[in-house]
């Protein structure tokens, strides 16, 4: 039976610098803040912004309802274009389902809110007042 690989440090890089590098954070200080706030965990449990992350790595990251259940596929030194960046990890089938389910549901929430939206036009508020004033 073989042994599994342990990555070295070259195949590891710093959490927070690698969800900056992955474009999940405009900053790594973004990051690091979600990581301490216990936003971004590593297999389930919360870490520190210095954990090492590397190939096979399994992440949650939650930013308001979104939610991401990726792993890890490689690191990159340097923060590159998003195509390139989306080739650092893989989203896992339940994460994908679920944020355009979640997706659909806001965008349902947000068509029935639309509507009512803004002070009313002045056209609005005269027949409002019209209404008023003809029940009294």
């Amino acid at each position: 039976m073989a042994e599994p690989e342990i990555p070295t440090e070259a195949q590891t890089q710093r959490l927070d610098k690698w969800l900056w590098v992955a474009r999940f954070f405009k900053t790594r200080a973004q990051a690091a803040a979600a990581i301490t706030g216990g936003k971004v965990q590593v297999a389930g449990e919360r870490v520190k912004p210095s954990r090492r992350v590397g190939p096979g790595t399994r992440l949650e990251i939650r930013r308001g309802p979104v939610r991401w259940l990726i792993v890890v596929r490689a690191v990159a030194a340097q923060r590159r274009p998003a195509e390139e960046a989306a080739r650092l990890y893989a989203e896992t089938e339940e994460s994908i389902a679920h944020r355009e389910q979640e997706a659909a549901r806001r965008r349902l929430e947000a068509g029935a809110r639309r509507e009512r939206l803004g002070k009313p036009s002045k056209h609005a508020r005269r027949d409002a007042t019209r209404l008023k004033s003809r029940g009294t």
